[in-house]
Formats: C-alpha cells, sequence, structure tokens
C-alpha cells in the first residue's frame, strides 16, 4: 500500500486523538466521512495503525523513578544479543530498548518506584550472566518536553 498525504494526515491526526469520531477526522483531512473511515480501515489492515491506548497521567498515581541505562555487551555475537534482549523483553520496567551506535551497544529507559528497586533489577541481570560488559545509570531529574507523537506529516508527506 502507498500512502498519499491523505493517508499519512489521518495517521498524524489519529496520533494525537485516537478517540477522534471519524466526522471530526474527516473535516480535518478534507474527506467526506465515508471514503474517511475506508482510509482508516485499510490502514488498520495494513499494519499501519497497531492499536490505541490512554495516555496515562503516571505523576497523579505516585513516585515514580526514569533512569535511562548504557548497556555493553561483553560479545557481539548474534546469540549474546538475542540471549540480553530475551532477558530485557521480560522485564516489565523496561519501556524502550534501542540498539544503538557509539561507545556502547543498548539504551535501555527503565521506570521504576525507586532507585532500590532499579538497583535491585540492574543487580538481577547482572547475576544471570547474560552477557553484561558494564552499564550506565542516567537518572531523570525532570521531562520538560515529552511528546506522544512523531512529526508524520513533515517525515513522510508531501514537500510544502
Amino acid at each position: 500500500m502507498k500512502l498519499d498525504r491523505i493517508d499519512i494526515k489521518i495517521l498524524s491526526e489519529l496520533q494525537k486523538n485516537g478517540r477522534i469520531t471519524n466526522v471530526e477526522l474527516a473535516d480535518l483531512v478534507n474527506l467526506s466521512p465515508s471514503p474517511c473511515l475506508m482510509r482508516v480501515k485499510k490502514l488498520q489492515s495494513e499494519g499501519y495503525i497497531t492499536g490505541y491506548s490512554a495516555q496515562i497521567n503516571v505523576a497523579k498515581l505516585g513516585q515514580t523513578l526514569t533512569v535511562f541505562t548504557e548497556v555493553t555487551l561483553k560479545n557481539h555475537r548474534q546469540i549474546d544479543f538475542a540471549r540480553f534482549l530475551a532477558a530485557v523483553e521480560k522485564l516489565d520496567s523496561v519501556i524502550e530498548c534501542h540498539l544503538v551506535s557509539g561507545g556502547y551497544d543498548y539504551l535501555l529507559k527503565f521506570v521504576t518506584a525507586s532507585v532500590v528497586e532499579y538497583q535491585t533489577i540492574m543487580e538481577r541481570l547482572i547475576d544471570m550472566e547474560i552477557g553484561i560488559d558494564k552499564y550506565f545509570s542516567f537518572v531523570v531529574l525532570k521531562s520538560p518536553i515529552i511528546k506522544a507523537h512523531m512529526p508524520l506529516t513533515s517525515l513522510f508527506g508531501e514537500p510544502q
């Protein structure tokens, strides 16, 4: 499926507000409701839209700790990466994991209840002998900018 600028606009609007009505969405992307709904259904069936979720204000629930962790593996064979990922994937507190270029292998984003919980998790990972050579932790003090959506129209839309 080749996406056009209207498909990109639909995706852009839906990621900002997944609860928007079809009539409102159609109006924003300059379509009538029926063709708009057909496009949304096509985007879903083709896997461009993978689901809908609520954005939760976690701070209202209680205190949390966010930590970015750089991880370097001892070895760099495919099996080493697979072993590490299999263990990390099971951790609910890891909400992002990125294989990166540069001075380390992975950048992980943890959200835990406390520093003690984070350190316990890291000690457990080291004890599991999943190939971690070293890690560096960066505790987030404040997050002044967090966007829940990507700039799809500027990334994939037609040039202005």
